[in-house]
């Protein structure tokens, strides 16, 4: 059994969350393709939609998920991820989860901490 890919275009949102805290990570898309690596090695890739490309999580940052678990929606159209992450941050912009903002006062307040400098890391700055 596999997911779907046939139901939205070939792109399934993947939900990734810390296997130990539970905590949600990110949220990102997976064609076929990245599902098989992800099956294969263990580690995840996803397919990104602004670069419409194939990437492997930590191919830059060093920032790599192991796979733990892998669980799928009853569509069979969603994915979830449950998995260790190895290095400081899920999120490419230097926090620990990608949902580091939350809603106060019609505002967004930043209640994460950046555990990296995304322009070291990276060489330019991601948003």
């Amino acid at each position: 059994m596999k997911p779907n890919f046939e139901k939205l275009n070939g792109l399934l949102p993947v939900v990734v969350q810390d296997y130990k805290t539970a905590e949600i990570l990110m949220l990102a898309f997976m064609n076929e393709e990245a599902w098989e690596k992800t099956l294969k090695t263990k580690k995840a890739h996803y397919f990104s939609r602004t670069r419409n490309k194939l990437w492997m999580k930590g191919e830059e940052s060093g920032n790599i998920q192991e796979v733990k678990e892998i669980y799928i929606d009853c569509d069979e159209d969603t994915v979830l991820l449950k998995i260790k992450q190895i290095g400081e941050a899920a999120c490419h912009t230097g926090y620990k989860s990608c949902f580091y903002r939350k809603l106060e006062n019609d505002n967004f307040k930043i209640v994460g901490s950046r555990l990296f400098n995304p322009e070291e890391k990276y060489g330019k700055t991601k948003k």
